[in-house]
């Protein structure tokens, strides 16, 4: 797909050479505003503008919020005031407090300069909303409805008002101090007599959130429910606004891509690979590899104080890879299992006795095949002593079994503190594991190496 779009992009480009702006025109009608998005980031200067007044205002505006960050800015920068109200008239107000929060002063005064009184009211009202909360990302165009409305009456309002509201296939229903009571579905109405009032078809068995809920609370809420929107409701239970679905997938997406960042030791950024420069790649990546480094050091440590039991079995030094690596493994297998069944509030962290249980079990099978064939393949193939085979076996299955169950406490324990348990996977659990592996190791070897008694 991204193919073909800088492909089109290519086409663009001579059009414009050739002044052919009837294809151009042609070209835009018959593409979708998320592949124009990715055109205009193709496009530079006085073509990106030119591209963009030639699209008609509804397309305008969507294209416009599918664009990257920088090229909304260039686009701002070079409208007038009359196209840029224009643009700002046909986006939604959660688009537009999307850009605002993007932008830099200057650009957020001139959009705000140019957007009309209630919008600018329902702008600074979102925007006062914490940052990462069902409020900030919410949007007041909804279709709300009057329990003692008929289905007639309240088809009359949607065809008045629909064709502003993001969606059109659930509707709230409120009383005259604006609390929600109940929902209905566009079904339901459709499927009734026109005279049946909306009291009578709705459920008042609804499901909201609040403005102050977190944010990906609400988007595992709505995939949990199937929802296309969020009914949104303030501490007296007033209708606020909805979450819409597009805006749940993009906190989704968001929060895993976050997520993974922490898993890999990288502080979080919201900019695109490619458009991230290189010293802010270095800036967050290298405290973390800095921390990293130093707390591996302590692994170091722990092979200089036995360095006089290496040298007396020399054997004992090929096998630290191994058991350093797989006690690893182990433990960011059973971090990651736990991270992601937090993610998406499968356990919770007073559910740890649970999930110990079961990690013991699986640590207590895995360590064991693990040293089974560990055992054989050293025996097998490796020149050693039987006394070696098994401290290096029985080292793998105590420290595969550690390993798990500090992988599986670590994340719950981050999470009960208040802190996002995606920090404390494999970099951290593996540094933490390798120490106790080289621990237990030779304490095991003095144990059963009489070389080393």
């Amino acid at each position: 797909m991204k193919k073909n779009t800088l492909l089109l992009a290519e086409s663009i480009k001579e059009l414009f050479e050739s002044k052919n702006y009837a294809a151009i025109r042609a070209a835009i009608n018959a593409t979708e505003p998320q592949d124009l998005a990715i055109v205009c980031e193709e496009l530079d200067g006085e073509m990106l503008i030119r591209f963009f007044r030639l699209m008609p205002k509804t397309v305008a505006a969507e294209t416009f919020t599918e664009m990257e960050t920088d090229t909304q800015e260039s686009v701002i920068r070079c409208l007038s005031d009359s196209e840029l109200r224009a643009v700002l008239d046909e986006l939604y107000i959660d688009d537009t407090v999307d850009v605002i929060e993007e932008m830099p002063a200057n650009v957020v005064k001139r959009i705000l300069a140019n957007s009309d009184r209630e919008s600018r009211a329902q702008i600074n009202r979102i925007l006062n909303y914490p940052k990462d909360s069902a409020g900030s990302i919410m949007t007041v165009e909804y279709i709300r409805l009057d329990r003692n409305m008929s289905v007639s009456d309240a088809f009359a309002r949607i065809r008045r008002i629909g064709v502003d509201k993001e969606t059109i296939y659930t509707y709230y229903v409120t009383d005259h101090y604006k609390k929600l009571v109940g929902v209905v579905t566009a079904k339901k109405l459709m499927l009734n007599d026109p005279d049946t009032l909306v009291s009578e078809l709705m459920d008042t068995d609804v499901i909201y959130v609040t403005t102050d809920e977190d944010k990906e609370s609400v988007a595992m809420k709505m995939s949990h429910y199937d929802f296309l929107a969020m009914p949104v409701v303030d501490g007296d239970m007033r209708l606020v606004g909805i979450v819409t679905f597009d805006d749940a997938m993009d906190i989704v997406q968001d929060a895993a891509t976050e997520d993974i960042e922490k898993m890999a030791a990288i502080t979080p950024s919201d900019k695109a690979y490619l458009r991230t420069g290189v010293i802010q790649t270095w800036l967050a990546r290298i405290p973390w590899l800095l921390l990293l480094m130093i707390s591996a050091a302590l692994t170091g440590a722990i092979i200089s104080h036995y360095e006089e039991a290496l040298g007396k079995v020399i054997a004992l030094t090929a096998f630290i890879p191994m058991l350093m690596d797989t006690s690893g493994n182990a433990g960011s297998q059973s971090s990651v299992t736990v991270i992601r069944a937090l993610s998406l509030g499968e356990i919770e962290p007073r559910d740890i006795f649970s999930v110990l249980w079961k990690e013991l079990r699986v640590s207590l099978l895995c360590s064991l095949s693990l040293a089974a064939v560990g055992y054989g393949k050293i025996i097998l193939t490796d020149n050693v002593e039987p006394a070696v085979a098994l401290t290096v076996c029985l080292t793998l299955a105590i420290t595969v079994v550690i390993a798990k169950l500090v992988g599986c406490i670590m994340p719950l324990f981050i999470k009960r503190i208040g802190f996002d348990p995606a920090v404390v996977a494999s970099p951290f659990i593996t540094t933490i594991v390798d120490a106790i592996a080289l621990v237990v190791y030779f304490a095991v070897a003095t144990a059963f190496i009489p070389a080393l008694k």
